[in-house]
């Protein structure tokens, strides 16, 4: 995957906390194409990586936009993008990558929650340039915490839309279990934000039915992981054989990276797919959220940024 140098053109607040960037390239050439649900690695000072969805129109070649929160309870990547990164500025990024696309579909029903409305907005751009059937549910803590409200109130899909604020009038706020009563084929729904409302849509949508490969999922973090039990295991590259001890505080990546062995990774947190290794025998410790239940199950991949053993070995094919 290639990187890019683009400039920040545009930089400029959508709503409490939430900054969006609109970056180009410093010459005006277009720039890579991309599909509704991509995302671009933005590298920033310190060697900190972070994902952001693009949140623009697809078609639209001449920028990249995205949006960030500020998070004191990040790992720096969200502060160090609102507090040190200027219009003007050039800032290295991967060309976008996309693990949340579209798929055809009778209908489609969007879920966005916070900060989780980026990828939804590129796709709600797609889904009504091409016609295709849709409603998107926007749920936010306030009007105040609702980036690009207005812009979507002038949208051409601004009646598929429904805003939902946790201190509005409960006649207003998301019934999941309503919008989700009835299963239908054909149907597929889409689920972006924090953790707790990502939780409360896919399991309202399971209890009422919904099959999983209708269920289409993108997460921000992962959760703090409880690793006091952790316990040593050992991985075995297949290309030279050679077995290497994974301590109980160290990750997969940071056991290989010292002696000499680099995984390429992205978030660190299980979340983007980066650093996925084909798992040749033994049993993962999946700790990721990229995964389905089902990939998790046939073991025969994982996340080393992240996930560990459950069997003494591991072999992977590295």
């Amino acid at each position: 995957m290639g990187s890019l140098v683009v400039q920040v053109r545009r930089k400029r607040p959508e709503a409490l906390h939430i900054v969006s960037f609109e970056l180009a390239r410093p010459d005006g050439t277009p720039l890579p194409a991309f599909s509704a649900g991509s995302h671009v690695d933005v590298h920033l000072p310190g060697g900190v990586t972070r994902q952001y969805s693009l949140c623009n129109d697809d078609t639209e070649l001449h920028r990249y936009r995205i949006a960030v929160l500020r998070d004191p309870t990040s790992r720096g990547g969200s502060v160090a993008m609102h507090d040190t990164v200027r219009e003007g500025d050039l800032v290295e990024i991967s060309e976008p990558r996309n693990h949340f696309p579209l798929v055809h579909a009778q209908r489609s029903i969007l879920f966005a929650g916070g900060i989780g409305v980026t990828p939804m907005l590129c796709m709600a751009h797609r889904l009504a340039a091409t016609g295709a059937e849709f409603e998107m549910h926007y749920c936010t803590r306030s009007r105040e915490h609702t980036a690009f409200r207005d812009e979507i109130h002038v949208s051409r899909f601004a009646a598929k839309v429904q805003f939902h604020h946790d201190d509005g009038p409960p006649q207003q706020r998301l019934d999941a279990p309503a919008v989700l009563a009835r299963p239908e084929p054909g149907v597929h729904l889409y689920v972006c934000g924090p953790k707790g409302f990502i939780d409360h849509v896919t399991s309202c949508a399971r209890a009422q039915g919904w099959p999983g490969d209708q269920l289409h999922v993108e997460h921000f973090g992962a959760a703090p992981i409880d690793s006091t039990g952790d316990r040593p295991f050992r991985v075995q590259l297949a290309s030279s054989g050679a077995v290497h001890e994974i301590p109980a505080d160290k990750t997969v990546v940071q056991a290989l990276a010292a002696q000499g062995i680099e995984i390429l990774v992205s978030c660190e947190q299980g979340v983007c797919g980066t650093c996925i290794t084909r798992v040749l025998s033994g049993e993962c410790d999946h700790r990721d959220l990229y995964f389905t239940d089902e990939e998790k199950a046939r073991n025969d991949q994982f996340t080393p940024c992240c996930s560990r053993a459950k069997s003494p070995l591991l072999v992977l094919d590295l």
